[in-house]
């Protein structure tokens, strides 16, 4: 079929539809070039193949408005906890402290434990803590319960499968203990009275960095505040099952982001025979055949708006 357009328009429009990808090149087309006079061979592409092409940009753009606001808040949070005037003088003695070693870290730990008075936290993303570990946190724990300290917990969903952690949540809680899960975490932490925080070393195995300073310590107080806010409470049939499926959304999440299994797996806290379970599910769910079609199924349903957002 001839156009009545000119040469010029013509690469314009075709420009315009490549843009929007509703055409690619044939491949192998510039080996026809004795057969056509003006460039390479172009064919149609089916609208809905092109707007699987923006839904997955759409989706990381969200997810990036998101977290832009998200840091946002936690910045006004910490721009009103810092004193006037702090940046013009030196942080006090203390206010940062490197432990190397693992059993220095349980001392200081212990140490902050005997002192606090009002509230702990913790945050301990990884699925289930190793047993020996929460044999010895149950000790402490109910003690600093029994003082009438306030004390919180956020766990990953996987951790509602580890019996050694349903046994510890199930000896703290009636001594007044509050756990809650979430699909993803943002990170290892212990804070007391909001006047001391525990966060892991970045490079030696049991090591932690122990902060003391008030407007570091209240930043990351205000990330768990808001966590916590935002997940579900450790108990109940009903409440296991809304877990199990944010943690099929964290799931398809990741997937729809083009990440592999084993790296999805360590992100939520579960085995990797468990993720390729519930992956294999979601597939069957939404009859997708790849990554990308259930990633974009997903988008087109819907089903990731409520973390995109």
């Amino acid at each position: 079929m001839v156009l009545d357009i000119s040469e010029s328009e013509t690469v314009e429009a075709v420009d315009a539809l490549e843009e929007f990808h509703l055409v690619d090149r044939v491949n192998g087309s510039e080996n026809l070039d004795g057969m056509c006079d003006h460039g390479p061979w172009w064919r149609t592409v089916h609208p809905h193949m092109a707007a699987a092409h923006m839904a997955g940009a759409e989706s990381r753009l969200r997810r990036q408005l998101y977290e832009l606001n998200t840091r946002r808040d936690s910045l006004t949070a910490l721009a009103s906890a810092y004193p006037a005037g702090a940046h013009r003088e030196a942080q006090p003695s203390g206010a940062l402290e490197v432990v190397d070693s693992l059993d220095d870290v349980i001392t200081l730990i212990e140490q902050a434990s005997a002192e606090c008075t009002q509230e702990m936290i913790t945050c301990q993303p990884g699925g289930g803590r190793p047993p020996a570990e929460l044999e010895q946190a149950v000790d402490r724990d109910t003690a600093l319960l029994a003082r009438g300290v306030r004390m919180r917990t956020l766990y990953q969903h996987s951790a509602r499968r580890h019996a050694p952690t349903q046994a510890y949540v199930d000896r703290v809680t009636p001594a007044g203990a509050q756990v809650r899960t979430m699909t993803d975490l943002f990170g290892r932490l212990v804070a007391f009275d909001r006047r001391i925080a525990f966060v892991p070393h970045h490079q030696r195995r049991g090591g932690a960095v122990v902060l003391r300073s008030p407007a570091a310590v209240a930043y990351l107080c205000d990330a768990f505040d808001r966590a916590w806010d935002h997940a579900t409470p450790f108990c109940g049939a009903e409440r296991t099952k809304v877990a199990v499926d944010d943690l099929r959304q964290g799931i398809l999440r990741l997937l729809s982001k083009g990440l592999k299994d084993e790296v999805i797996a360590r992100r939520l806290g579960i085995s990797l025979r468990t993720c390729r379970k519930h992956i294999a599910d979601l597939f069957q769910e939404l009859q997708a055949e790849s990554r990308f079609q259930a990633g974009y199924l997903a988008a087109t349903r819907d089903l990731l708006g409520e973390i995109a957002r």
